[in-house]
């Protein structure tokens, strides 16, 4: 078996409402928008994944990635991983696209990629991950009606200006839910994003203040208080946070970094997003050093409903998992209809549980009609096409050359 087909899609859903993330601070977003690959192989078996997008930043991907992945055997991880990295250092971090070969190993065993990985069918409960830094009189009043659907835990965004503001923000929330609900913190200063306002970076003595807010306050767990690669200054946040857990790696580069983090022992938890973060194959790796080192694991998952299918893979394949897995919503706004897009919404129980999917590959299914109506195909190259751009570009008698020297090795 090898891929005979790639072809890649502009997706873009229109949101109903504005988006104000706060890990962008001051940036409206209007849109819902992510590139989507399909590798066909040559008995027909197609296999998909996403990579969250700003706009059409990916249009030559195409080109760079055709040589690379056109003939390869998709069941060869360690060559795809290499491949994949050997692209990033010439163009794109292409780590997103890495899912879409488990989707195809998985359809053509008849597993989900969880049980690829060791992993069984659970339910899994979901927490409330808010996107947006409401007045937190507001937030309360949002929490306390989410909590009447079910949802137990809830995650809090801070990004003010000054720290006495983000203490006041957790302060009121906290006060106002009355113990009603756990709650973390996310403080997004993992990877500061200033296309709009600049909001300060965080240091260690800014996020040992604030964290001596959150154990006042009943916080349960801290997210990204430091920069993601400050490896000893978040080994140094941790060692003084007695009653926090401090969370981070969402979006660091793969096993690389992450194993850094394990031999300073930066986090209390381990969050990669395998659609950033080496795909699974990488993050299967952190969640294996979890069990080793003793710490816990818990994806970011905060792109769309082919990443949230993804990570939610990840969570079923880490048997010794115990934490309520990320769910993404902030109404009116960023809501499973257009968050997950071109797929059927992902929607939990009355008790914030995901029951477990069962079909083969990631678990999903595109919705064609959807995907005709949000995207558009701007790349598409086979084995034939390939052969024949190389001829017109290098010469008959070189692309001969290439191949003989490929095949020879």
């Amino acid at each position: 078996m090898k891929i005979s087909c790639i072809e890649l899609y502009h997706v873009t859903i229109p949101l109903r409402y504005t988006f104000w993330p706060t890990w962008m601070p001051g940036y409206p977003q209007t849109h819902n928008r992510f590139t989507l690959i399909k590798l066909i192989t040559d008995d027909g078996i197609e296999g998909y994944s996403a990579g969250i997008a700003l706009g059409k930043e990916r249009e030559g991907l195409g080109d760079l990635l055709a040589g690379y992945i056109l003939g390869v055997d998709p069941t060869d991880i360690d060559r795809v991983q290499s491949l994949l990295k050997q692209a990033g250092y010439l163009g794109w971090r292409n780590f997103w696209i890495e899912p879409a070969f488990w989707d195809i190993i998985g359809k053509k065993e008849g597993k989900p990629v969880y049980e690829l990985l060791g992993g069984k069918a659970r339910p899994v409960e979901v927490y409330c991950s808010t996107g947006e830094m409401h007045d937190p009189h507001k937030r309360v009043e949002e929490i306390l009606k989410l909590a009447e659907r079910g949802f137990k835990t809830f995650k809090l965004r801070v990004k003010n200006n000054e720290l006495k503001d983000d203490i006041r923000h957790i302060e009121v929330v906290s006060k106002g839910i009355k113990g009603k609900v756990r709650l973390g913190v996310d403080a997004n200063q993992g990877w500061p994003v200033s296309i709009i306002n600049k909001v300060p970076d965080w240091d260690v003595k800014r996020a040992k203040e604030f964290i001596r807010a959150c154990e006042a306050n009943n916080i349960i767990w801290l997210e990204e208080p430091l920069d993601s690669r400050d490896y000893n200054g978040n080994a140094a946040v941790k060692r003084f946070s007695k009653k926090v857990k401090i969370s981070g790696g969402e979006l660091n580069y793969g096993w690389d970094e992450i194993k850094i983090m394990f031999e300073k022992d930066c986090f209390h938890i381990y969050q990669p997003d395998a659609t950033f973060a080496g795909g699974i194959a990488q993050v299967k790796k952190v969640i294996n050093a979890c069990h080793e080192h003793k710490r816990e694991f818990s994806p970011h998952t905060w792109t769309n409903g082919i990443g949230f299918y993804i990570n939610w893979n990840m969570v079923l394949a880490d048997t010794k998992n115990k934490l309520p897995l990320e769910y993404p919503l902030e109404e009116p706004s960023w809501i499973p209809e257009f968050r997950d897009g071109i797929i059927e919404p992902i929607l939990p129980d009355k008790n914030a549980v995901l029951q477990p999917f069962v079909s083969p590959g990631l678990g999903f299914e595109i919705d064609k009609k959807l995907l005709s109506k949000y995207g558009k195909r701007y790349f598409k190259m086979t084995e034939l096409g390939l052969k024949i751009k190389v001829i017109r570009e290098k010469g008959l008698k070189e692309a001969l050359l290439l191949k003989k020297r490929k095949e020879g090795q």
